[in-house]
Protein backbone atom coordinates (compact mmCIF):
# COMPACT_ATOMS: atom_id res chain seq x y z
CA UNK A 1 0.00 0.00 0.00
CA UNK A 2 1.75 3.69 -0.76
CA UNK A 3 1.84 5.82 1.67
CA UNK A 4 0.18 9.48 1.76
CA UNK A 5 1.36 11.68 -0.69
CA UNK A 6 3.99 14.32 -0.91
CA UNK A 7 3.31 17.69 -1.24
CA UNK A 8 4.44 17.31 -4.69
CA UNK A 9 4.25 14.68 -7.44
CA UNK A 10 7.54 13.99 -9.93
CA UNK A 11 8.18 11.83 -12.61
CA UNK A 12 10.88 10.16 -10.51
CA UNK A 13 8.13 8.74 -7.77
CA UNK A 14 6.48 7.10 -10.79
CA UNK A 15 9.17 5.39 -11.99
CA UNK A 16 9.97 3.93 -8.78
CA UNK A 17 6.38 2.77 -8.49
CA UNK A 18 6.62 1.72 -11.61
CA UNK A 19 9.51 -0.83 -11.14
CA UNK A 20 8.10 -1.90 -7.67
CA UNK A 21 4.72 -3.05 -9.41
CA UNK A 22 6.49 -4.54 -12.24
CA UNK A 23 8.73 -6.32 -10.33
CA UNK A 24 5.22 -8.16 -8.04
CA UNK A 25 3.89 -8.69 -11.35
CA UNK A 26 6.77 -10.73 -12.68
CA UNK A 27 7.09 -12.69 -9.39
CA UNK A 28 3.37 -14.19 -10.34
CA UNK A 29 3.91 -17.79 -10.85
CA UNK A 30 1.61 -18.92 -14.07
CA UNK A 31 -1.31 -20.73 -12.51
CA UNK A 32 -1.96 -17.88 -10.42
CA UNK A 33 -1.98 -15.68 -13.94
CA UNK A 34 -4.44 -18.10 -15.09
CA UNK A 35 -7.04 -18.16 -12.52
CA UNK A 36 -6.79 -14.23 -11.81
CA UNK A 37 -7.40 -13.96 -15.70
CA UNK A 38 -10.73 -16.21 -15.36
CA UNK A 39 -11.99 -14.00 -12.17
CA UNK A 40 -11.69 -10.87 -13.92
CA UNK A 41 -13.48 -11.37 -16.32
CA UNK A 42 -16.40 -11.92 -14.39
CA UNK A 43 -15.43 -9.16 -12.55
CA UNK A 44 -15.77 -7.05 -15.66
CA UNK A 45 -18.19 -8.37 -17.16
CA UNK A 46 -20.82 -7.92 -14.36
CA UNK A 47 -20.15 -4.25 -15.09
CA UNK A 48 -23.31 -2.09 -16.23
CA UNK A 49 -21.44 0.15 -18.12
CA UNK A 50 -20.05 -3.12 -20.41
CA UNK A 51 -23.45 -4.62 -19.95
CA UNK A 52 -24.84 -1.91 -21.66
CA UNK A 53 -22.10 -0.78 -24.28
CA UNK A 54 -22.25 -1.65 -28.24
CA UNK A 55 -18.44 -0.55 -28.46
CA UNK A 56 -15.95 -1.53 -26.07
CA UNK A 57 -12.08 -0.42 -26.57
CA UNK A 58 -10.07 -3.26 -25.42
CA UNK A 59 -6.38 -4.43 -25.50
CA UNK A 60 -4.75 -7.90 -25.18
CA UNK A 61 -2.83 -8.80 -22.64
CA UNK A 62 0.89 -9.39 -22.61
CA UNK A 63 3.43 -11.13 -20.03
CA UNK A 64 2.30 -10.70 -16.48
CA UNK A 65 -0.62 -8.07 -16.95
CA UNK A 66 -3.90 -9.19 -15.75
CA UNK A 67 -5.32 -11.41 -18.30
CA UNK A 68 -8.03 -9.75 -20.98
CA UNK A 69 -8.43 -12.89 -23.52
CA UNK A 70 -11.04 -14.70 -21.52
CA UNK A 71 -12.86 -11.24 -21.52
CA UNK A 72 -12.59 -10.33 -24.84
CA UNK A 73 -13.74 -13.60 -26.43
CA UNK A 74 -16.56 -13.11 -23.55
CA UNK A 75 -17.26 -9.66 -24.56
CA UNK A 76 -17.48 -10.70 -28.37
CA UNK A 77 -19.77 -13.52 -27.37
CA UNK A 78 -22.03 -10.92 -25.69
CA UNK A 79 -22.23 -9.26 -29.12
CA UNK A 80 -20.09 -6.11 -28.12
CA UNK A 81 -18.17 -4.93 -30.98
CA UNK A 82 -14.68 -5.05 -29.83
CA UNK A 83 -11.82 -2.49 -30.77
CA UNK A 84 -8.40 -3.34 -29.82
CA UNK A 85 -5.19 -1.27 -30.50
CA UNK A 86 -2.19 -1.17 -32.98
CA UNK A 87 0.78 0.41 -31.66
CA UNK A 88 2.30 3.09 -34.36
CA UNK A 89 5.70 4.11 -35.30
CA UNK A 90 5.11 6.83 -33.09
CA UNK A 91 3.18 5.07 -29.76
CA UNK A 92 -0.05 6.34 -30.72
CA UNK A 93 -2.81 3.99 -31.19
CA UNK A 94 -4.80 2.79 -34.46
CA UNK A 95 -7.56 0.52 -33.94
CA UNK A 96 -9.50 -2.86 -35.83
CA UNK A 97 -12.00 -5.01 -34.63
CA UNK A 98 -11.22 -8.03 -33.06
CA UNK A 99 -12.67 -11.22 -34.48
CA UNK A 100 -12.04 -14.09 -32.57
CA UNK A 101 -8.40 -15.23 -31.56
CA UNK A 102 -7.56 -16.06 -35.12
CA UNK A 103 -7.72 -12.63 -36.35
CA UNK A 104 -4.03 -11.60 -34.06
CA UNK A 105 -0.75 -11.68 -35.00
CA UNK A 106 2.32 -11.31 -33.20
CA UNK A 107 4.13 -8.13 -33.75
CA UNK A 108 7.68 -7.15 -32.27
CA UNK A 109 8.31 -3.62 -31.47
CA UNK A 110 11.81 -2.07 -30.45
CA UNK A 111 11.98 -1.69 -26.94
CA UNK A 112 8.63 -4.04 -26.39
CA UNK A 113 7.29 -6.86 -25.57
CA UNK A 114 6.37 -9.18 -28.32
CA UNK A 115 2.38 -7.17 -29.07
CA UNK A 116 -0.53 -9.47 -30.49
CA UNK A 117 -2.40 -7.12 -32.68
CA UNK A 118 -5.36 -7.42 -35.12
CA UNK A 119 -5.05 -7.93 -37.99
CA UNK A 120 -8.47 -6.68 -39.62
CA UNK A 121 -9.01 -3.17 -41.78
CA UNK A 122 -7.16 -0.25 -39.58
CA UNK A 123 -9.96 2.27 -38.92
CA UNK A 124 -7.74 5.33 -37.30
CA UNK A 125 -7.30 6.43 -34.12
CA UNK A 126 -10.27 8.27 -34.10
CA UNK A 127 -12.27 5.24 -34.17
CA UNK A 128 -11.75 5.18 -29.64
CA UNK A 129 -13.77 8.38 -29.84
CA UNK A 130 -16.87 5.86 -30.98
CA UNK A 131 -16.18 3.48 -27.82
CA UNK A 132 -19.16 3.46 -24.91
CA UNK A 133 -16.12 1.90 -22.92
CA UNK A 134 -12.52 1.83 -22.59
CA UNK A 135 -10.53 -1.00 -20.58
CA UNK A 136 -7.29 0.82 -19.73
CA UNK A 137 -3.98 -1.19 -18.83
CA UNK A 138 -2.24 0.39 -15.95
CA UNK A 139 0.00 -0.49 -12.88
CA UNK A 140 -2.08 0.65 -10.15
CA UNK A 141 -4.92 3.07 -9.29
CA UNK A 142 -5.71 5.22 -6.09
CA UNK A 143 -8.67 5.87 -4.27
CA UNK A 144 -8.70 9.04 -6.06
CA UNK A 145 -9.53 7.03 -9.11
CA UNK A 146 -6.28 8.19 -10.77
CA UNK A 147 -4.28 5.59 -12.70
CA UNK A 148 -0.36 4.92 -12.78
CA UNK A 149 0.40 3.61 -16.55
CA UNK A 150 3.23 2.10 -17.61
CA UNK A 151 4.96 5.21 -18.87
CA UNK A 152 4.71 4.95 -22.57
CA UNK A 153 2.10 7.77 -22.91
CA UNK A 154 0.32 5.51 -25.90
CA UNK A 155 -3.03 5.40 -23.38
CA UNK A 156 -2.44 9.57 -22.55
CA UNK A 157 -2.86 10.24 -26.10
CA UNK A 158 -6.03 8.18 -26.30
CA UNK A 159 -7.66 10.07 -23.61
CA UNK A 160 -6.38 13.15 -24.56
CA UNK A 161 -8.30 12.49 -27.95
CA UNK A 162 -11.37 11.61 -26.39
CA UNK A 163 -11.09 14.67 -24.33
CA UNK A 164 -10.86 16.52 -27.39
CA UNK A 165 -14.03 15.17 -29.09
CA UNK A 166 -16.21 15.52 -26.49
CA UNK A 167 -17.07 11.84 -26.01
CA UNK A 168 -17.40 10.56 -22.75
CA UNK A 169 -17.07 6.67 -22.09
CA UNK A 170 -16.99 4.80 -19.07
CA UNK A 171 -12.84 4.36 -17.83
CA UNK A 172 -11.97 0.99 -16.40
CA UNK A 173 -8.64 -0.74 -15.44
CA UNK A 174 -8.11 -3.94 -15.14
CA UNK A 175 -5.96 -5.08 -12.38
CA UNK A 176 -5.03 -7.58 -10.09
CA UNK A 177 -6.67 -6.74 -6.48
CA UNK A 178 -3.10 -5.47 -4.53
CA UNK A 179 -2.68 -3.01 -7.25
CA UNK A 180 -5.32 -0.75 -5.85
CA UNK A 181 -3.50 1.53 -3.74
CA UNK A 182 -3.94 4.74 -1.09
CA UNK A 183 -1.96 7.02 -3.73
CA UNK A 184 -0.29 7.21 -6.93
CA UNK A 185 1.93 10.54 -8.30
CA UNK A 186 -0.52 12.59 -10.59
CA UNK A 187 0.84 14.94 -13.06
CA UNK A 188 -1.48 17.33 -14.41
CA UNK A 189 -2.15 15.30 -18.26
CA UNK A 190 -3.60 12.35 -15.92
CA UNK A 191 -7.24 11.23 -16.41
CA UNK A 192 -9.31 9.59 -13.11
CA UNK A 193 -11.57 6.88 -14.51
CA UNK A 194 -14.82 5.70 -13.24
CA UNK A 195 -13.92 2.07 -11.74
CA UNK A 196 -11.26 -1.25 -11.73
CA UNK A 197 -12.29 -4.20 -12.10
CA UNK A 198 -9.90 -7.14 -10.12
CA UNK A 199 -10.26 -10.71 -9.69
CA UNK A 200 -12.31 -10.44 -6.65
CA UNK A 201 -14.80 -7.39 -7.46
CA UNK A 202 -15.21 -3.91 -9.21
CA UNK A 203 -14.33 -0.49 -6.95
CA UNK A 204 -15.13 2.78 -8.11
CA UNK A 205 -14.39 6.39 -7.72
CA UNK A 206 -16.60 9.26 -7.46
CA UNK A 207 -15.15 13.04 -8.46
CA UNK A 208 -14.94 13.71 -4.53
CA UNK A 209 -13.33 10.54 -3.44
Amino acid sequence: MVENPPNASNPSEKALLRRSLLAARRALPAEALAGSARALSRSALGLPELAGARTVAAYVSIGSEPGTRDLLDALRAAGKRVLLPVLLPDNDLDWAVYEGPGSLAESVRPGFMALLEPVGPRLGPEAVTGADAVLLPGLAVDRRGMRLGRGGGSYDRVLARLERAGADPALVVLLYDDEVVAWVPEEPHDHPVQAVATPSGVVRFTASA
